[in-house]
């Protein structure tokens, strides 16, 4: 099965077009940041619902895995402009 780069662009689209240096370091940290404030408001829904007996342990299987969907998709991106970045892929 190949892999169609156009696919990649709809779905990961801040990921292609880095042109020098900076915006690269930009990326790079607005990947980070935006990866830490979803970190930290799912923390705080899971410790707030945490206290009700029943619903924290459902929704900490939902946050968990919305969790680990962010965090794959961030890998990816970073991944991908990475390539891009150092004309791997083009």
């Amino acid at each position: 099965m190949k892999l169609d780069l156009n696919l990649l662009k709809k779905v990961f689209p801040y990921s292609f077009g880095i042109k020098d240096t900076t915006s690269l370091i930009i990326g790079l940290v607005l990947h980070v940041v935006v990866g830490a404030v979803i970190g930290l408001v799912l923390g705080l829904i899971g410790t707030i619902v945490g206290f009700v007996p029943v619903l924290n342990v459902l929704v900490g299987i939902v946050l968990w895995i919305v969790g680990s969907v962010v965090e794959l998709y961030l890998i990816i991106s970073l991944v991908l402009m990475l390539l891009d970045y150092f004309k791997v892929i083009k």
